[in-house]
């Protein structure tokens, strides 16, 4: 396995960065998965952090995990193949992982880059998606689901398995976060092991459920003394990155407070894990 971090620091040369990130898609290497960090951040609004998203782009298709209300613009300023998005996951129903996929819909049926589109547009997520989306759907009559492609909505329950692109089979666990909070665990036809965890409180389950993952994407909401025992802090994220023996671990759902605090050389001193941040604009490769 090949896995390349590349952070693009300087932020204020686009086309410098748009050159970079299309030089990687060239180069393949023996990558089989690339994920692009488009929100690295939490509800909190953040000058350098978006609200939680991930791009996931394989060969069987691209993926979106979590839709923060961020991420439409996001995807834009990565240059992703957005109109030809093939699936959305969706960990739980919080704001911020959740809010920007009415706009998005919305979107959809006025861009000109979508107009020709057929092939289906799939989101996934806990049980009462389907409520939630017609629910939003009917407030103003936003005919959400009167586009030029079908969209298909499949409420996933824990533990249960499914492919949610082809080839890739899925599975998931439910969370200390929320009623409907629900971790991801994704094998392709090579192998290759991807877990997001989404917003957790701490259980060991999360854990062995990431058991030598390729890449563990973890929340680590806080440095110490968490305010929520539904989030993670420094020290219990680490224990779970150890216990999962995953390969590569990378911290995300930043608040604020990590601002100006070295989390990676922190980390080090308390864990034996491969342990990086993520950072919007970053690409990882598998």
């Amino acid at each position: 396995m090949c896995l390349l971090l590349i952070v693009l620091k300087n932020k204020s040369t686009r086309q410098a960065k748009h050159g970079l990130l299309l030089e990687i898609t060239r180069c393949k290497t023996s990558a089989i998965m690339k994920l692009v960090v488009l929100g690295s951040g939490t509800s909190v609004p953040h000058p350098h952090r978006a609200s939680p998203a991930f791009w996931l782009e394989t060969a069987q298709g691209s993926l979106i995990l979590d839709f923060g209300p961020d991420t439409a613009h996001r995807m834009a300023q990565e240059l992703l193949d957005w109109p030809n998005l093939d699936a959305i996951w969706l960990s739980h129903f919080h704001l911020d992982h959740f809010g920007g996929l009415a706009p998005f819909l919305f979107s959809l049926k006025w861009a000109p880059q979508t107009q020709q589109r057929s092939k289906p547009l799939r989101i996934f997520g806990p049980s009462g998606l389907q409520r939630l989306l017609n629910a939003i759907n009917d407030a103003n009559n936003y005919r959400l689901f009167s586009q030029s492609f079908p969209v298909e909505i499949v409420e996933v329950n824990p533990g249960e398995h499914f492919e949610i692109l082809p080839a890739i089979k899925t599975t998931t666990i439910a969370t200390p976060h929320t009623r409907e909070s629900l971790a991801l665990r994704l094998i392709n036809d090579e192998g290759k092991v991807l877990v997001y965890t989404s917003d957790t409180g701490f259980t060991e389950e999360v854990g062995t459920f990431s058991a030598n993952a390729d890449l563990l994407l973890m929340e680590c909401s806080f440095r110490r003394n968490k305010p929520l025992q539904t989030h993670l802090e420094l020290r219990e994220a680490v224990e779970l990155a150890d216990l999962s023996g995953a390969r590569k671990v990378l911290f995300t759902h930043l608040y604020p407070e990590w601002d100006g605090i070295d989390i990676v050389s922190e980390a080090s001193q308390l864990s034996r894990s491969n342990i990086d941040q993520a950072i919007d604009g970053l690409v990882v490769e598998i």
